[in-house]
């Protein structure tokens, strides 16, 4: 019979596991052992930190696959430690480091706080997310790392999963620096872009949009989605937009679309979707996520998602899974 203890204790020995990893990205361990393996002394030397403390966490990152231990005292980087080198594709290291930040680190911390008194502790101590991100630039420079890092495998994921062959215009909806509209642009000639977001993202698209060489290609419009977004389009996309919000502040982003959408087109949600099993999912990890930092924010099962759309006036035409636990959720007019 299996031990009824064992998954809490492991939920709780998973802190320690975070934190190992946490110090391995903070202080850039895959980086000096890329070229080498390295005993502790030397590793510590590069990269300025107290060798007995962090041959405990090397010892640590070993019994959880990101390092090897090769001799007594050396460790060399395993191809799941790599992962957090700087230089690798869609590195890990920002996104660890973002989850490791004071702030957000305060939210999940209090996370009993806020499912106790059914709001934010983080909203309530910092203010919105957003606010916070720009207040504090450090915190902000790591969450735009973040983004980027998260961006590059989910933009080839929508751009390769999905058919954009009938489509002529795709405006991209609160797009960011637009790293998911040039992957499409890229693929598929046939469409043109239009980068919709704040007035001060949008010349950082533009910059993202010229070294691609697509500039040509695409638009780059400045607003705010609660008031309109770019009219006539036959596709929108929303990718990680909608779960940011309550529900009504959802339906009013997507009465906005459906109201600037042509009549024979469509919407694409790229989003987390959360089965309805009891079985693990990266879209419920996130939910925490959201729960902590957005409060009204977060993830929803398909059928949620169909009620959204039916309230501004679309239907839920297909739901296409990608690589990485999220979905495309295709909405055509009612």
């Amino acid at each position: 019979m299996s031990d009824p203890q064992g998954p809490v204790w492991d939920a709780i020995g998973g802190v320690s596991r975070f934190a190992a990893l946490a110090t391995m990205a903070e202080l850039g361990c895959a980086d000096h052992l890329a070229e080498e393996p390295l005993n502790v002394e030397e590793l510590a030397r590069r990269c300025g930190a107290h060798a007995p403390s962090l041959g405990r966490v090397l010892r640590q990152l070993a019994s959880m696959g990101m390092v090897r231990t090769v001799g007594p005292g050396v460790y060399e980087l395993t191809e799941a430690g790599a992962t957090l080198r700087t230089d690798a594709p869609a590195s890990l290291r920002p996104a660890v480091r973002m989850i490791a930040e004071t702030g957000f680190w305060y939210g999940m911390g209090t996370v009993p706080r806020t499912v106790r008194e059914g709001r934010s502790a983080f909203v309530e101590r910092f203010g919105p997310l957003y606010g916070y991100l720009k207040e504090n630039p450090g915190a902000g420079r790591l969450f735009d790392d973040y983004m980027v890092a998260r961006a590059t495998p989910f933009a080839e994921a929508v751009a390769g999963r999905y058919d954009f062959s009938g489509v002529r215009t795709l405006v991209d909806v609160a797009g960011g620096r637009g790293h998911v509209l040039a992957a499409v642009l890229k693929r598929h000639s046939n469409v043109r872009g239009v980068l919709f977001d704040q007035e001060e993202v949008v010349p950082g698209a533009r910059t993202l949009m010229a070294e691609a060489g697509l500039e040509d290609r695409c638009g780059f419009v400045g607003g705010d989605f609660f008031v309109s977004v770019p009219a006539g389009a036959d596709a929108y996309m929303l990718g990680s937009v909608i779960h940011n919000w309550s529900d009504e502040d959802a339906v009013r982003i997507l009465c906005n679309v459906r109201d600037a959408m042509a009549e024979d087109g469509r919407v694409l949600l790229v989003e987390f979707v959360v089965p309805d099993d009891d079985g693990r999912h990266i879209s419920k990890d996130v939910d925490i996520r959201m729960l902590a930092l957005f409060g009204e924010g977060m993830e929803r099962s398909t059928s949620e998602y169909g009620e959204l759309l039916g309230k501004a006036g679309l239907r839920l035409s297909r739901q296409i899974g990608l690589t990485g636990g999220s979905s495309i959720i295709e909405a055509l007019p009612v």
